[in-house]
């Protein structure tokens, strides 16, 4: 059933000219180890500004908003939680706004899903996004697609990393230098 519902959510946000890359659990899938998830999470290269737009295209995925006040919600969160009461799966669209997510959004890559093709993010910017997430499952996560790829684009990682760092005050360049340096050679 994920299969069906990305490629219908792929479709629809195509024929509304909305950019999007699919990321977290259904992304490591393709990148590195596949794993149990409930949910598919699809960040949109829309403010939210577009939130009208998107809830229609919503309705017509019947995807529902799983969320009280939605609103006051995704303005304050930038997502847009739903789910395809159907299938019990969860659609999480994330509103991007930063310079950052929008050149991911223009990597992302081409996956064949079915019969169709999704955008999903890169296997550099998945590691990115997991790095800062940092949450045991995320750092599992970038473990995985670290030995998984042959080629990364590590300067593109650690450049972004150390943009984060700067902003957010925090060290997820050394988190990823050291997590890179040991798992290198498991490749």
């Amino acid at each position: 059933m994920f299969e069906k519902l990305i490629k219908r959510i792929s479709l629809a946000l195509k024929k509304h000219n909305i950019p999007y890359m699919i990321i977290g659990g259904q992304a490591v899938a393709v990148y590195g180890e596949p794993r149990f998830t409930r949910d598919i999470d699809i960040t949109l290269g829309v403010d939210i500004d577009n939130i009208q737009k998107v809830k229609e295209i919503s309705k017509t995925l019947n995807l529902s908003i799983n969320v009280k006040e939605p609103d006051f919600f995704i303005k304050r969160t930038r997502v847009m939680p739903l789910i395809h009461r159907k299938s019990g799966i969860r659609v999480d669209f994330i509103f991007s706004f930063s310079s950052y997510e929008k050149i991911a959004i223009k990597r992302n890559r081409k996956i064949k899903i079915g019969s169709a093709f999704a955008n999903c993010i890169s296997p550099e910017d998945l590691i990115i996004h997991k790095i800062i997430a940092g949450r045991a499952r995320d750092i599992e996560d970038a473990i995985s697609v670290i030995i998984k790829r042959k080629r990364l684009n590590i300067k593109y990682i650690k450049k972004w990393l150390a943009v984060f760092d700067k902003s957010l005050a925090s060290n997820y360049f050394v988190r990823f230098n050291n997590i890179y340096k040991q798992y290198i050679n498991v490749r």
